[in-house]
């Protein structure tokens, strides 16, 4: 899914660089990745159960919905894209001499990994895991941390089969001199994202927002610069720069919203006009997206604003009504809850006549869209 593109891309290095470790080393490897990608799965579900617990009205990919934790994601995503370019290089002291601190070292690096992939990929997960999640929430904690604990397996599970087939490992490619370009070349997709996460904060937190995040960019390029000189002072003014940026984050706050929808022509999303819509007997169709969404996004482009679907619904006299949950929205997240959903996208087709809303699948074409119209106004 595209949310997990990054961590994609860290992976795929990671995988070339198993195709010259031993046995073993592979299976310590895949392992600390499933570690981390199962203690975060359980770290986000054990909050989203006690925040919901404590009345917070909150869904799955809730962390996205602070611009603080999207500019700090942009932040460790730009220090990733400087390191696959070549920027730095961790020192002989950081990277350690030999190979008990070497294996060490990649351990650490697959469990943070792991960690990454479920901050980041949390969005594009649900519509696939939206119904296990709203089931999660449902059930009592001890049984809705254990759906959390198959799900990180499940996650991990096509890295972790490498460490434990040895005819998957004869697969992986050898090392060579092709590996540099190779890495150099995954940092342009660590850049995408940076921009992709820089237009989120934009939603979030205005232009105020993203000048905050640009000035955090620019002092985490400092702090990585300042890595090729030694000794206290420039440790100290590492320190001092890291310190800094990150006392930048208070300052991210969300912006009064917008009410721009995400489709042209669309009317933001209100329960009271939804039932204004309906008792007249309008057809309605509800989007609820985020942009943090990426999946909601290619949705919105590739299907609901397709010419033959656009003409389809002037045809039918339908109104497209649009949730924004990119931030917390109550209203929005009892919409959701009301439907059993804990995620985005969601998408909600109420026919004329007061007939039985259609909840369309979250991965659309435009034939499905138009399907459903058809098949509802006849």
């Amino acid at each position: 899914m595209p949310c997990v593109f990054p961590v994609l891309t860290i992976k795929a290095l990671g995988v070339v660089q198993l195709g010259g470790e031993a046995r073993p080393a592979i299976r310590a490897l895949t392992l600390a990745h499933t570690a981390g990608v199962v203690l975060t799965m359980l770290i986000v579900g054990g909050m989203l159960e006690s925040l919901r617990a404590a009345g917070a009205q909150l869904g799955w990919g809730f962390q996205l919905q602070s611009p603080a934790f999207v500019t700090f994601t942009a932040w460790l995503v730009f220090v990733i894209g400087l390191n696959l370019a070549g920027v730095f290089e961790f020192s002989s002291r950081f990277t350690g001499v030999g190979s008990t601190f070497a294996a060490r070292k990649g351990l650490a690096g697959s469990f943070v990994t792991g960690l990454v992939a479920v901050a980041v990929a949390t969005p594009c997960t649900a519509p696939f895991m939206g119904a296990a999640i709203a089931f999660a929430l449902a059930v009592p904690t001890i049984f809705g941390l254990g759906i959390f604990l198959l799900l990180g397996i499940g996650m991990a599970l096509p890295f972790l089969l490498l460490g434990f087939f040895p005819g998957l490992g004869t697969m992986l490619p050898r090392p060579g001199e092709w590996m540099g370009v190779l890495r150099q070349f995954m940092a342009f997709p660590m850049f995408a994202a940076v921009i992709w996460l820089l237009w989120v904060v934009a939603r979030q937190a205005g232009s105020t927002g993203v000048l905050v995040a640009l000035t955090g960019a620019m002092l985490s390029g400092f702090a990585v610069w300042l890595l090729r000189f030694r000794g206290r002072i420039a440790f100290a003014m590492r320190l001092a720069v890291v310190v800094g940026a990150l006392g930048l984050l208070p300052l991210i706050t969300p912006a009064q919203a917008s009410g721009e929808p995400f489709i042209s022509g669309a009317i933001p999303y209100s329960a009271a006009q939804l039932a204004t819509l309906r008792a007249a007997g309008t057809p309605v169709l509800v989007d609820i997206s985020a942009a943090w969404c990426i999946t909601c996004l290619v949705n919105e482009r590739a299907a609901l604003e397709n010419g033959d679907v656009q003409a389809a619904l002037r045809a039918g006299h339908a109104v497209i009504m649009t949730g924004d949950w990119t931030d917390r929205d109550p209203a929005i997240t009892a919409y959701l809850e009301g439907r059993h959903h804990d995620g985005v996208p969601l998408y909600v087709y109420y026919p004329p006549d007061h007939a039985s809303p259609v909840v369309l699948p979250q991965i659309l074409i435009p034939s499905l869209v138009q399907r459903a119209l058809r098949d509802d106004t006849g």
